[in-house]
């Protein structure tokens, strides 16, 4: 029912890191993305709630709430529950991307970022989700 398809797509971009969401945003930026910001979990939850985003780029290690308990109750949502979250982390240890994918996660990009994919990668599942007709590159 939303006619945010003829818009900017949202994202959320959750990272505590300032530098690393300052990054996502200016890589991002280049492809006509409204960026969202939170800076820990809690801010994660009101944003998702408040913006409904189109996708959500999750850093794992959060403060107040960590990302997997963020995209576990971003997924108990209703409006939310079929929001793409990508787990974005500098966390790349064996099992984490399993434990990722388990809360809810569709993707698992590690840190740091490949700037030259990230575009790539979110349109990806952005298309996953059914966006129609977009932009061109």
């Amino acid at each position: 029912m939303e006619a945010r398809e003829q818009g900017p797509r949202k994202i959320l971009v959750v990272d505590d890191n300032v530098d690393s969401r300052d990054l996502v945003k200016k890589v991002l930026g280049r492809h006509e993305f409204l960026i969202i910001e939170a800076a820990d979990g809690e801010e994660a939850l009101n944003k998702a709630f408040s913006e409904k985003p189109d996708l959500i780029l999750m850093d794992l290690s959060l403060p107040k709430l960590d990302g997997l308990e963020v995209t576990r109750r971003l997924k108990r949502i209703k409006e939310l529950e079929k929001t793409p979250i990508i787990a974005l982390t500098a966390h790349a240890m064996r099992g984490d991307r399993e434990s990722a994918l388990a809360a809810g996660c569709v993707g698992y990009i590690a840190k740091p970022i490949n700037v030259r994919t990230l575009a790539a990668e979110i349109e990806l599942h952005l298309g996953a989700r059914g966006r129609s007709a977009g932009s061109g590159e």
